[in-house]
């Protein structure tokens, strides 16, 4: 889990958190590495999952089979995906996910899931 002034980055699981922490591995992994480690520091540095939408990666809500998941666009067409990791979820009247009060969330991977 890393920790910025008030939102809260957990990740899916041990092995992602250790590449993500490991530069040498991750530039291995992910030849844009400096891209990718831009929108992990921009994580950091925001309060809730709502300001990510007024910082560059178009952090954006996916829908269908990743309802309920969150893209921020790294190169081409790998995504960073996250998911909200409140419990409970702060939620909107209307039922909808209110992002502005989201401080923790999990990174579930790094993924070219339009497969391009």
């Amino acid at each position: 889990m890393w920790s910025g002034w008030k939102i809260i980055v957990e990740f899916a699981d041990r092995k992602l958190a250790e590449l993500c922490s490991d530069e040498r591995k991750a530039r291995k992994r992910w030849p844009e590495w400096d891209r990718l480690k831009r929108r992990l520091a921009t994580l950091l540095a925001v309060d809730t999952l709502a300001d990510m939408a007024l910082v560059p990666g178009r952090c954006h809500p996916l829908t269908g089979d990743r309802s309920g998941q969150w893209a921020l666009d790294l190169w081409g067409s790998w995504r960073l995906v996250v998911e909200p990791a409140e419990d409970p979820l702060p939620l909107q009247p209307d039922g909808s996910l209110d992002s502005s009060r989201v401080r923790r969330v999990r990174i579930l991977e790094v993924v070219n899931y339009h497969g391009r």
